[in-house]
């Protein structure tokens, strides 16, 4: 979690709403997402909170406005977004590697004619930030899923970016590569100053990293600090009763939440 508490904004939404199929899918969303901090977006399935993020990629079509406010030090003009989706559609026996998976967005002439000199240099260079650069020549398919997303990571982050956008980052992966993860994004994120919009279902990892909340049941039903929003009778109204408060492991002192919806 970052201690920065900047005045500014990154991110307004002002009463959003997203329509598809002939049913509201989101209904009056109103946020912030302040300039510098980690926000953790939450909510049960269907919820809304994909489509939450697509709408601000630009991706869906919405009604209400989004509006981007650059801080000062990031200067003028349309902030840059990084995005990680919570999964990808790929074939796994296909023979593609890292290194041509980045350049496929990184150089002008197919990767079937080969990579450019500049497509290598740039990849190794975005992996070896993160510490994956052992992972270049490696078929994509044959990653784990922490490796996999280490990569997506390392992509969307190769641009800079102000605001940075991750679905559910560690769905799938394992505990020791969650903590992998999460111990590089905090890294990156005391490095730079881009905002940070999570969405997770995993509250331990909301309550050791997010600044703020936004708890989403296809509208806000309540958003502010961490430590205030995330709360009993909250996860409660949001989750049903197998939201309870547990200890994430002996050693770290801290109480975390963990939220179950029932179906």
């Amino acid at each position: 979690m970052t201690s920065r508490l900047a005045p500014f904004h990154t991110l307004e939404i002002r009463d959003l709403s997203v329509r598809a199929g002939g049913r509201e899918i989101l209904s009056g969303i109103h946020a912030d997402i302040r300039c510098g901090e980690v926000t953790a977006l939450i909510g049960p399935n269907g919820a809304g909170k994909t489509t939450l993020l697509l709408a601000i990629l630009g991706l869906v079509p919405y009604a209400g406005e989004i509006r981007f406010c650059r801080a000062e030090e990031h200067g003028k003009g349309t902030p840059r977004i990084g995005y990680v989706p919570q999964r990808i559609d790929l074939d796994r026996n296909a023979p593609m590697t890292v290194l041509d998976f980045y350049a496929l967005s990184s150089q002008r002439f197919p990767v079937f004619l080969g990579r450019s000199r500049k497509s290598r240099a740039d990849a190794e260079a975005a992996l070896n930030r993160g510490g994956s650069g052992h992972l270049i020549d490696r078929p994509l398919g044959k990653l784990s899923g922490g490796e996999l997303q280490r990569v997506l990571l390392a992509l969307a982050l190769r641009d800079n970016p102000d605001i940075l956008l991750l679905d559910e980052p560690v769905s799938g992966v394992d505990a020791s590569g969650e903590e992998l993860f999460c111990d590089f994004l905090d890294q990156i994120h005391r490095e730079s100053r881009f905002s940070l919009l999570l969405v997770s279902h995993d509250l331990s990892v909301v309550t050791r990293h997010a600044d703020r909340v936004i708890c989403l049941n296809r509208s806000i039903v309540c958003q502010g600090a961490t430590t205030e929003v995330l709360t009993p009778e909250t996860l409660c109204a949001m989750y049903g009763s197998g939201a309870h408060l547990f200890s994430h492991g002996p050693s770290d002192g801290h109480g975390h939440l963990h939220g179950e919806k029932n179906e």
